[in-house]
């Protein structure tokens, strides 16, 4: 029997990622959290399932510990377009290929411990003045926190649609049963579309094709690339396909009265960063911060400034999804000058200034490009 609180400090609309991070931060500062989700869990969601070095370090400040045999560790970044292609470590470690439900069960693990009131298979039906509607009443609060994803209810309810700039691909996932063949996680770039590949456990890979077609699938897109292809023909699947959308969504406030939104929620970069899950988890630890101070103006201020950078490094990374041209000369000046690549890893991965990626990145890209 599900006991529903008449009354919690602040009450969490979602139960995925970025909803018990929330929790978890939220407990950590002393308030009174509950979190409610219409779906049971684990949760899961469509995504390359690659956590980078400063998102394990993120999951570490929010106290979230990671079970060994639950994921795999990744050094790096790996490009592949035609012959070319260029790998690059992190300089702060390693990343995590981690399967989305063995995540979600260890921020479930890490909320229950603080303390957070957990209600699964219970759906939210409106905000009031004071709280929420639940099929069971209203819960009164005095914040409200929206953490409902990407097509979020709470944001609508709220008024808070108002976007900067949006724009939509779509990603399909499925898992193989095969030992990975990589340490990094390898993106594929091809005509109009990008494969990712995610060693994710011992005898486990993620596979994802992302594109701007809603139609194209993986069987579709594997043979356009045909080293992957051979590799994963006679791979058996662990899971069945799985799609989703990316956007890149910047909302033009990310809080209304006593209503605030964090993760997808409150907007997004595209899934080729594989930023989403750092910026949930950061946004959740800015966001208790702001509550705890009740400085609502400094959530926002944080929230743009951790959006900075995963949305610069989105955008010049999907410049070489719509120039094939310019993609074969940047994928063979990196082959030629990996130190180059090992720039923009870095910065990608937090580990360089944006000085360093044009000193030693961008300036020496540039002449590559125009000397080719």
């Amino acid at each position: 029997m599900i006991i529903i609180p008449k009354q919690t400090d602040i009450f969490i609309v979602g139960g995925g990622s970025a909803g018990l991070a929330g929790a978890i931060a939220l407990r950590a500062r002393g308030f009174g959290v509950t979190v409610a989700d219409p779906a049971l869990p684990p949760i899961d969601k469509t995504c390359g399932e690659g956590l980078m070095p400063d998102a394990l370090a993120s999951l570490g400040r929010l106290g979230v510990t990671l079970r060994p045999e639950h994921f795999f560790p990744f050094r790096g970044f790996r490009f592949v377009s035609g012959r070319a292609s260029v790998d690059a470590s992190f300089p702060n470690g390693t990343g995590a290929g981690i399967r989305r439900t063995h995540l979600h069960e260890a921020l479930i693990d890490r909320a229950q411990e603080t303390g957070a009131t957990l209600l699964w298979g219970v759906p939210v039906k409106g905000l009031t003045k004071t709280g929420v509607t639940l099929d069971g009443g209203t819960v009164e609060c005095r914040w409200v926190v929206g953490a409902d994803g990407e097509n979020s209810r709470v944001r609508r309810w709220a008024g808070l649609e108002s976007a900067r700039s949006k724009s939509l691909r779509f990603g399909f996932r499925r898992h193989y049963r095969i030992t990975p063949w990589t340490d990094c996680v390898e993106i594929y770039w091809g005509s109009g579309c990008q494969i990712y590949v995610t060693p994710i456990g011992h005898e486990e890979m993620c596979v994802v094709v992302m594109s701007r077609d809603s139609h194209l699938r993986l069987d579709q897109a594997l043979p356009m690339f045909p080293e992957l292809f051979g590799r994963l023909k006679n791979a058996a699947w662990t899971s069945t396909e799985r799609g989703a959308v990316s956007a890149t969504r910047r909302l033009a406030r990310v809080y209304s009265g006593h209503v605030l939104l964090v993760g997808d929620a409150s907007g997004s970069v595209d899934a080729i960063t594989g930023e989403g899950l750092r910026l949930c988890f950061e946004q959740s630890l800015a966001l208790a911060k702001a509550l705890s101070d009740d400085n609502l103006k400094a959530y926002a201020a944080a929230h743009r400034q951790l959006a900075r950078r995963p949305a610069f490094m989105a955008a010049l990374m999907l410049s070489l999804d719509h120039s094939a041209w310019l993609r074969q000369r940047v994928l063979r000046a990196l082959s030629s000058e990996p130190r180059i690549f090992a720039t923009q890893v870095a910065l990608h991965a937090g580990a360089a200034t944006t000085t360093d990626f044009i000193r030693r990145s961008m300036l020496p890209l540039g002449r590559h490009i125009l000397a080719a």
